[in-house]
């Protein structure tokens, strides 16, 4: 009777308090520099589209298209939720290459000290959020 099933709703005899999956998680100042990193690639990618390819039919495919494909790559490869299970070193293959794409965005619209900026930081939260991974 002790490998009976239990119901999620009554404990029963156990005595460790349930505590949410998203309670381990830590926010801090690595987290939000690291949410803005992405932010501020995928609005990169969507001004590029904008400012690049003629209004309308071009730049609204490019407006939307270039920031939900670099979403929908890091969602596959990347994020931790993943659906596909990646290495450590396919993770860091589409990190690498959606940030240079997004970083290559600013060159390519006059603008390349932004650029440089983006990908240092890119880089720096990039490799603290691939040590806090593997820790």
């Amino acid at each position: 009777m002790h490998d009976a099933p239990r119901s999620p709703i009554d404990p029963g005899d156990d005595h460790a308090p349930a505590t949410p999956a998203a309670a381990g998680r830590r926010f801090d100042v690595w987290s939000a520099l690291r949410f803005l990193v992405c932010a501020f690639g995928l609005l990169s990618l969507a001004y590029w589209g904008y400012l690049t390819w003629p209004y309308p039919f071009p730049a609204l495919f490019f407006i939307v298209g270039a920031p939900l494909f670099a979403a929908l790559v890091w969602f596959f490869f990347r994020s931790p939720n993943s659906p596909i299970e990646t290495d450590v070193v396919g993770k860091t293959i589409v990190e690498v290459a959606l940030v240079v794409a997004a970083g290559a965005t600013w060159i390519s619209l006059g603008h390349p000290a932004v650029g440089l900026v983006f990908v240092v930081v890119a880089a720096v939260s990039g490799i603290v959020a691939a040590r806090r991974e593997t820790a």
